[in-house]
């Protein structure tokens, strides 16, 4: 990720908001002399004091990974979007650009039990189905059927780099016109960029 002060977050909080409204993540990893990406939905391990997040993979991409004793890089990004030079006041540099919000995260993953598996499953499933009209949680005999096709994973985050990029360095009266392009109709509306937007020029 570009190095930019300007844009750089070091406060947890940020982070762990940024996985619990995102929680479809980018693992990354060095095996064999290869970089490997996979891509799995993650919920934050909420009996841990230390930043973590616990997910699955499906069998064989615990070993397409080689997950062990080397650390792995995991990818989560919030919403996103173009942002139009036009969009800028008379009078400010009028260069186009990405609004956004992202966090890579370092650690060494834990290949969890077959019953914390199990958990883990139960758990992804509970989160997603709560929305749900009808929700059809996971049940004792479908996990157990499903789970050996899978490898649970437990990732202490023991750093992390974050940027939110959010128009930050622009006059009041720009930021609000991107607000507003951005909750409008036109081909680069983007609501829910527009809220993080929001809650980062507060």
């Amino acid at each position: 990720m570009r190095h930019n002060p300007k844009h750089a977050v070091t406060d947890e909080a940020v982070v762990r908001q940024l996985i619990t409204e995102n929680p479809w993540a980018t693992l990354v990893s060095e095996h064999e002399g290869e970089l490997v990406a996979s891509h799995y939905p993650i919920l934050l391990d909420e009996s841990s004091e230390q930043l973590a997040i616990v997910t699955h993979v499906g069998r064989p991409d615990e070993k397409v990974h080689g997950f062990g004793d080397r650390e792995i890089l995991l990818i989560v990004a919030g919403p996103h979007g173009y942002v139009s030079p036009s969009w800028y006041s008379p009078g400010s540099v009028r260069a186009p650009t990405w609004n956004f919000s992202v966090a890579h995260c370092y650690g060494v993953p834990e290949i969890l039990s077959p019953s914390d598996n199990v958990a883990t499953l139960t758990r992804l499933v509970a989160h997603f189905e709560r929305h749900v009209e009808e929700p059809m949680y996971l049940e004792r005999e479908v996990a157990d059927k499903i789970a050996p096709g899978t490898v649970g994973i437990r990732l202490p985050i023991t750093r992390f780099v974050c940027k939110v990029k959010m128009s930050q360095d622009k006059d009041e009266a720009s930021q609000q016109s991107v607000l507003a392009q951005l909750r409008g109709n036109g081909p680069y509306a983007q609501p829910a960029l527009a809220d993080d937007m929001e809650r980062a020029l507060r």
